[in-house]
């Protein structure tokens, strides 16, 4: 009996081992229980699908600044404005050049002649250049060189756009009595246009549209505007020119309050929000005097 209980009956050293054994087990018990041995996968899951989602909203970045870019439409390179050629990335020294070329009354006729006059990049040329859309007179005198003289001519007979009544305008493919109307109503209220970039103002006058006008019609005789003193005039007077709104008017009048007298009209140029863009069209009414 003695023997027997011998074999059950252990020393301190024995039972300490026998206690820490078992708190080992019971510990890596709740480490099987608690931890959870899937979250690398999951991790590696998770990474997988941000990596898709980063790469959609990239995607999605890319053709929302694809839209963003201003849409290039066939037009008239002897039309085109300050604010135009800024948008097809034209330089101000380029965009001049054009511009002084064409107050000779001269035109473009090709875009190698495009080229030489305004000096562009190649680079720039060959992502223009598709869009250019000549006269019709200059297309069939290049396929037709034996009689293109004559068209030539009677194309070049062309109206004044000062002179030309409703009647005159609705001969344009494209015009209305409404456009007609509505030109004619403008340019009454411009006094006459001064330059044929006006004619790009009138509202709802698509840009094509105006093109096919000037093909047949153009500033010949520019009005003669009585210019107001811009430092006598009233405020109704202000406020009646056409590129003047209301709250430039009341900035033009405060500012005429807090230096007495205005002594050129540069000097509208200081006033905080005051179109810079506009500038020559509003000096077409207004002095300093």
């Amino acid at each position: 009996m003695n023997s027997f209980k011998s074999h059950f009956r252990y020393n301190k050293r024995q039972r300490n081992g026998i206690l820490f054994l078992l708190i080992i087990i019971i510990l890596l018990q709740l480490v099987f229980f608690f931890v959870d041995f899937s979250s690398e996968e999951k991790n590696s899951a998770n990474s997988a699908k941000l990596i898709i989602f980063q790469q959609e909203m990239d995607s999605l970045r890319f053709v929302e600044l694809e839209n963003s870019k201003p849409k290039i439409y066939p037009f008239n390179p002897n039309y085109i404005t300050d604010y135009k050629g800024y948008q097809l990335g034209m330089s101000v020294e380029e965009i001049d050049k054009l511009l002084d070329f064409r107050k000779n009354g001269a035109f473009i006729n090709s875009a190698k002649q495009f080229q030489e006059i305004t000096g562009v990049s190649d680079s720039l040329l060959n992502v223009l250049s598709p869009y250019f859309k000549f006269p019709d007179w200059i297309d069939s005198s290049k396929s037709n060189s034996n009689d293109g003289n004559n068209t030539v001519k009677k194309a070049m007979e062309i109206q004044d756009l000062n002179l030309a009544t409703v009647e005159d305008l609705k001969k344009v493919k494209g015009i209305g009595e409404v456009l007609a109307s509505r030109i004619v109503n403008y340019r009454t209220k411009l006094q006459g246009f001064s330059m044929n970039e006006q004619l790009y103002e009138v509202w709802n006058l698509d840009e094509e549209v105006a093109n096919d006008v000037l093909k047949y019609f153009r500033v010949k005789t520019p009005p003669t505007i009585q210019k107001i003193n811009v430092n006598t005039a009233t405020f109704k007077e202000v406020l009646a020119i056409v590129y003047i709104d209301y709250e430039l008017t009341k900035k033009i009048f405060n500012y005429r309050d807090e230096v007495a007298e205005i002594q050129s009209l540069e000097e509208l140029k200081k006033i905080e929000g005051f179109p810079l863009d506009k500038f020559n069209r509003i000096a077409l009414y207004l002095q300093a005097k």
